[in-house]
């Protein structure tokens, strides 16, 4: 079976992160998508998340770096996942998803986020499980998938404990 790598970022402001409603796959994710020839997985999460939601981040780190200057250290995903890909556009496929987590840079405008599709969803809300309404015509209000869920709650656990 084919594997695509992609790269994913979960984009935390305070008690919240950022999902979007993804029309083909019917349900809440973070912003993400295919890593680019020659491009480094975290510049293609950095560059989905502003593509998709206008926003400018910065990875925040969730590994050590180590002192040494060559070679240059790549920032590390806080995980890897592999991913089945329905898709009725071309034949079935995987994703080999590098997870980061992302935060807005200082002085960005982050609350211009001005589409439908997208939410803030808080901590609490993650917790709970609660049901989101897309507000989108024609789509079902969802919960979010399990592994969404626990990677969101860890991003924010992982960005308050490195903004404190």
């Amino acid at each position: 079976m084919r594997k695509h790598f992609t790269a994913t970022a979960f984009v935390v402001r305070g008690d919240k992160t950022l999902l979007h409603w993804h029309r083909r796959l019917g349900q809440w994710m973070p912003p993400g998508g295919h890593i680019e020839p020659d491009e480094e997985p975290a510049e293609a999460a950095l560059r989905e998340v502003r593509e998709e939601t206008g926003l400018v981040c910065e990875v925040v780190a969730t590994s050590p770096t180590h002192a040494f200057a060559q070679p240059r250290q790549l920032p590390a995903p806080y995980t890897v996942l592999l991913e089945n890909i329905p898709d009725s556009r071309e034949p079935a496929h995987m994703h080999i998803d590098l997870i980061y987590f992302v935060r807005p840079v200082a002085g960005a405008n982050h609350d211009t986020v001005d589409d439908p599709s997208l939410t803030w969803v808080t901590e609490a809300e993650l917790r709970d499980n609660v049901t989101l309404d897309p507000d989108l015509p024609d789509t079902p209000a969802a919960t979010v998938a399990e592994d969404v869920r626990t990677l969101a709650l860890a991003a924010i656990a992982a960005v308050r404990s490195r903004s404190a």
